[in-house]
């Protein structure tokens, strides 16, 4: 309940704040400039994450690997069972569970396949939560990457995600 009030009072002076310049502007009289927000221990992801839809995340990353990567082609939204047919393998995708059979078309459409030529060279992932170690359709893509010796280069939506730490790591994996 804390950090819901606490937001929705920060949210509240926000607003209280821009209706006030908003009305000295009107009426010709300067605001004075307000004081900047402190930088507590703690801020909420949603303050410190830039705040996009899915397809948004889609569009920045489609936009840094056009341009950063040029040398790879790149594919959008692909089935699992396109790199790796319709597959029926054995993974242990949870510690606490046994070995079972994952059939590739279970796993979540990767959302970029790098490609040289015709050869995929490696994956870029985003998902939200903790999707990339807890759901079964990421675990099972992670999976057939792996058994495929592709990197699955995962990213949160939930971070920030800033441009160069994107490039770096992208490169970090399958080079410029």
């Amino acid at each position: 309940m804390g950090l819901f009030k606490s937001i929705l009072e920060s949210v509240a002076g926000s607003v209280l704040s821009q209706v006030k310049e908003a009305v000295n502007a009107a009426t010709g009289n300067p605001a004075p400039p307000s004081p900047a927000r402190s930088q507590t221990a703690y801020a909420p992801a949603e303050e410190v994450a830039v705040q996009r839809s899915a397809a948004e995340w889609q569009a920045y990353f489609a936009e840094i690997l056009a341009t950063e990567f040029p040398r790879f082609d790149v594919r959008q939204n692909v089935p699992v069972t396109e790199l790796a047919g319709f597959a029926a393998d054995e993974f242990q995708l949870y510690t606490t569970r046994p070995r079972q059979v994952y059939r590739a078309e279970w796993g979540a459409p990767y959302t970029f396949v790098l490609y040289e030529g015709l050869t995929p060279r490696g994956i870029v992932m985003l998902g939200s939560g903790q999707s990339h170690y807890s759901n079964v359709k990421y675990l099972i893509a992670r999976s057939y990457a792996k058994k495929l010796g592709l990197p699955y280069i995962n990213f949160y939506t939930q971070m920030p995600n800033e441009r160069a730490y994107v490039i770096s790591r992208i490169a970090k994996f399958v080079g410029r």
